[in-house]
């Protein structure tokens, strides 16, 4: 078949690869449904992030099992299903205390810009909707199996409660995604730091109340001053970069607490700021496992509609396309349909 390669900084081709098979029994082969890029894929193909040698790229997945391994017992070929970034057991003990990307067994999820996927540890991993869903369904869950999940550990680790106040670092899929969590777990404000016209349109659409288009030093001032000088209860840190770590701390008030997922990149920590400031902070890789049964059920229900985040449709032999437009700021979100 053919997949998206990432050959270097710059350097996507779809190109000829082996089909997926079955290695280890607990594995399940997944004809996808669609595919997508993340944020995170940018950084190697920035140049950000070192790489060695040809990788296969993708680890945003749903679609149908077409085959299982001979230990699988719960997912089933024909089965729709969707699937985590994080690849695990769910019943070691980290699994079982909800941190799933901790997972004794942890691997992370790649080749999935592609038509089939092999998926590891498929038992743990995947959750099977009831009945193949319809088309128009699929950007919706497929957004569920990473940039959902991952917004919402944003608000889960920053204990957004019902009535709070809510500020959302990053205007990507990952910070709009954020917005829409927060919303959802009843938040009464929720300012989203975004200084582009399209992106904040969104974020008022997921739930945002005030916009903030300052960054830095002015940034950090407009939230104090939205906020009568207290600062926010909880923050989402959905960038990874000093700036906007700086940022969360600069506006999250004394109690309250930092969700951060974005992967850092040159964030440094000063103890004397992180002493006397008396913020807590949890974030990684998000444990989507956990959110998966909840979420996938909210989208199905019609009560979220996160695939209104992909702005970009490709046909996935166009997959180089889509990554210079999102390195470009041109796209939020590109989505890879198969052909």
């Amino acid at each position: 078949m053919f997949a998206t390669v990432m050959h270097g900084p710059g350097d996507v081709r779809y190109e000829k690869v082996a089909d997926p098979s079955i290695v280890q029994p607990t594995d399940a082969i997944v004809e996808l449904a669609a595919s997508c890029i993340c944020g995170s894929d940018l950084w190697p193909y920035r140049g950000l992030q070192p790489q060695d040698g040809p990788a296969n790229m993708g680890h945003e997945y749903c679609g149908v099992v077409v085959e299982v391994g001979s230990e699988v017992r719960n997912i089933k070929p024909g089965q729709f299903v969707v699937g985590s970034f994080c690849l695990s057991d769910n019943s070691c003990p980290h699994c079982q205390f909800g941190f799933q990307s901790s997972c004794a067994q942890v691997e992370f999820m790649t080749g999935a810009q592609a038509p089939y996927a092999r998926v590891p540890l498929a038992d743990g991993t995947l959750v099977a909707t009831r009945e193949v869903p319809d088309a128009s369904m699929v950007p919706h869950l497929l957004a569920v199996s990473d940039v959902l999940g991952t917004g919402w550990y944003a608000a889960d680790a920053a204990q957004v409660r019902e009535g709070s106040t809510v500020v959302v670092v990053g205007d990507g899929a990952v910070g709009l995604m954020g917005v829409m969590a927060a919303s959802q777990m009843g938040a009464e404000r929720i300012i989203a730091m975004s200084r582009h016209a399209s992106r904040q349109q969104l974020a008022r659409d997921f739930g945002a109340t005030d916009i903030v288009a300052e960054r830095g030093d002015e940034g950090i001032e407009r939230v104090m001053e939205l906020t009568r000088g207290i600062g926010a209860e909880s923050v989402l840190e959905c960038v990874g970069m000093e700036q906007s770590m700086r940022q969360a701390l600069g506006i999250c008030r004394p109690g309250g607490t930092i969700g951060y997922v974005g992967v850092p990149h040159g964030v440094t920590f000063d103890g004397q700021q992180l002493f006397f400031g008396q913020k807590r902070m949890l974030g990684g890789p998000a444990p989507v496992r956990r959110f998966l049964p909840d979420l996938m059920e909210r989208v199905l229900a019609g009560s979220i509609a996160p695939g209104k985040v992909f702005d970009q449709t490709l046909p996935i032999e166009q997959v180089a396309q889509g990554y210079k437009a999102m390195d470009e700021r041109s796209a939020i979100k590109t989505l890879l349909t198969m052909s």
